[in-house]
């Protein structure tokens, strides 16, 4: 390295911090092909901001100062005009922090937009007013954030009527991924082309600590998945389960629990190709009425037996963890066998059978309006479940295989709060 820089001349030397295809990581890089849309997924602090300010410095600088490249018009659109000022154009990584004194644009605040020394401009719009859109028309756009836009359909399209001026007019997306129709939509189109980057893409300009503490925190939820590892986390039409309902706490906030129970779906078979164990714990406080009754979901300890009382050493451990009042479980397949190879490792153990007489859908609903009522709680760390979750329909599960740590989640629920509020309810009343 010393060598090369050493063989720099000065001017050379002056311009390398400039030069963001010497610095730039892979996924901040455009990639090659025919496309029209470039969306570059990441997780927080992944560097799309830095990717998109790079990408428009390179449609609008020519060689030298004031020659012309292939953009002269650039649309700059975000959640709102003051995301496009703040973070696009002043940010720490925005347009102005990444040009070189000689070309950097000048900010016109009256009229939103940025003046390049060769005469190129770049217009704010926000997704708020998707009508600004209509009338102008460009050669490139950066979108940023377009996961979280308001009017993100109609804000979209209306880029798309104007993006079309130059020979090969081109967009760039920035954002964090979020189960959004539009970001959906585009992802699918034919002529969108993606990278992908997490978090710790970007690890040597973000601080230790912050990597440290979200990590710690978000492990193993969806959140870690769509926030830090820049996944885009699905939900199945119809879902049961969608991402709005689910509400999250810290464990050492939760009141002391009236019950515990520890919920197991056991698997048809084991071994390697066999489906999961469910196993789920949860906890109630169910003092005071009815509607006042609330639930925690504390565990999801499922798991791929390779034996019977393997799932079942899980569970029983599970149960010793949380202090559990009773383990339950669904013995359709089973029978007895359930109830026989817990009590072969602990004859103390207080069981109850569950006998499923609706299908998976039927029977998982009334648990999810709990949900809706804002009525259950999970706690950290249960990413797999509720990954399950948002592919439970009322027609039943849209993923692969068995919705294992759903069906061991509705028994937990089911026997805390649905079955025991049937017993104090008047007959004919027979929901929650």
């Amino acid at each position: 390295m010393h060598e090369f820089l050493d063989g720099l001349s000065d001017n050379a030397l002056a311009s390398l911090p400039w030069l963001f295809d010497f610095w730039a990581q892979p996924h901040q890089l455009p990639p090659p092909g025919d496309w029209r849309t470039w969306v570059a997924l990441g997780g927080r602090g992944a560097g799309k901001t830095r990717a998109g300010a790079e990408w428009v410095r390179a449609q609008v600088e020519g060689p030298r100062p004031l020659d012309r490249a292939a953009a002269r018009r650039v649309a700059l659109v975000g959640e709102t005009y003051d995301q496009v000022r703040e973070v696009m154009i002043f940010g720490d990584s925005g347009i102005l922090a990444c040009s070189p004194p000689d070309r950097r644009p000048r900010w016109e605040a009256t009229r939103r937009r940025l003046i390049w020394p060769n005469g190129a401009t770049a217009t704010a719009f926000s997704a708020n007013d998707p009508d600004a859109l209509r009338g102008p028309q460009f050669d490139a756009a950066w979108a940023d954030e377009l996961a979280k836009w308001p009017n993100a359909e109609a804000t979209w399209d209306m880029l798309q009527f104007a993006l079309r001026l130059g020979a090969d007019p081109r967009a760039i997306v920035t954002t964090t991924p979020r189960n959004q129709p539009a970001l959906k939509r585009l992802l699918a189109a034919p002529s969108t082309i993606t990278t992908h980057a997490p978090t710790e893409a970007n690890r040597a300009f973000l601080a230790p600590s912050f990597l440290a503490e979200v990590r710690a925190r978000y492990a193993g939820t969806r959140e870690e998945r769509q926030e830090l590892d820049g996944v885009l986390l699905d939900d199945a039409e119809g879902t049961l389960w969608p991402a709005a309902v689910l509400a999250r706490v810290r464990a050492d906030t939760m009141p002391p629990l009236d019950r515990v129970v520890v919920a197991v779906d056991p698997a048809v078979s084991s071994g390697r190709n066999s489906d999961l164990c469910g196993i789920v714990v949860a906890g109630a406080v169910t003092r005071g009425p009815v509607q006042d009754w609330r639930a925690w979901v504390l565990e999801d300890a499922s798991l791929r037996a390779t034996s019977p009382g393997h799932w079942a050493e899980a569970a029983l451990a599970a149960a010793r963890r949380h202090s559990a009042d009773r383990v339950v479980a669904e013995v359709n397949q089973g029978g007895d066998m359930v109830a026989e190879v817990l009590r072969s490792l602990n004859p103390l153990v207080p069981f109850r059978a569950l006998h499923a007489r609706q299908g998976k859908g039927l029977r998982a609903e009334p648990v999810a309006a709990l949900y809706e009522q804002g009525r259950v709680f999970h706690t950290d760390r249960l990413g797999a479940l509720e990954d399950q979750m948002a592919l439970m329909t009322a027609q039943g599960f849209t993923g692969r295989g068995s919705p294992d740590r759903v069906d061991a989640l509705v028994w937990a629920l089911h026997e805390l709060m649905i079955a025991p509020a049937r017993k104090q309810m008047r007959p004919g009343l027979r929901s929650l």
